[in-house]
């Protein structure tokens, strides 16, 4: 099962890990956030076959939310089994796949951003060669 989280981060970094879950239990991840910045966590339940092209057993299901964190949730199943997770939060410049977790209207709010320091940019170079010139 492999899937994206999102949420806020403080600063540009990058974070991998791997973890193991027991079935039945719940295990969150979190970070100093910070509004306004973007971050992609990418996980992969780590199949236990030693063929690992084969599916996922139906045991190694697993619940994902995140609200400024995240948290994994192993469904209960007897016999109790462990799930291991490989786990990369990235955040900031770190992460290039922004695209696949951004929603058009955050694109679009960040396009009248960037709009906004480009004329801010102009405006200030005009300014330096406006006193450059006196």
């Amino acid at each position: 099962m492999d899937g994206i989280v999102s949420g806020v981060l403080l600063v540009p970094s990058s974070q991998s890990l791997r973890f193991d879950i027991q079935s039945g239990k719940t295990k969150c991840i979190s970070e100093d956030m910070k509004s306004n910045s973007m971050t992609v966590g990418k996980y992969q339940v780590i199949n236990p076959n030693q063929d690992r092209h084969q599916l996922l057993p139906d045991s190694h299901k697993l619940n994902v939310k995140g609200n400024y964190m995240a948290c994994f949730s192993a469904p209960e199943h007897w016999p109790l089994i462990t799930l291991t997770i490989d786990f990369d939060w990235k955040t900031g410049v770190q992460f290039k796949d922004w695209f696949n977790v951004a929603k058009k209207g955050h694109v679009d709010a960040m396009k009248v951003e960037l709009e906004q320091l480009s004329h801010t940019i102009n405006s200030i170079h005009e300014e330096m060669f406006y006193f450059r010139a006196r």
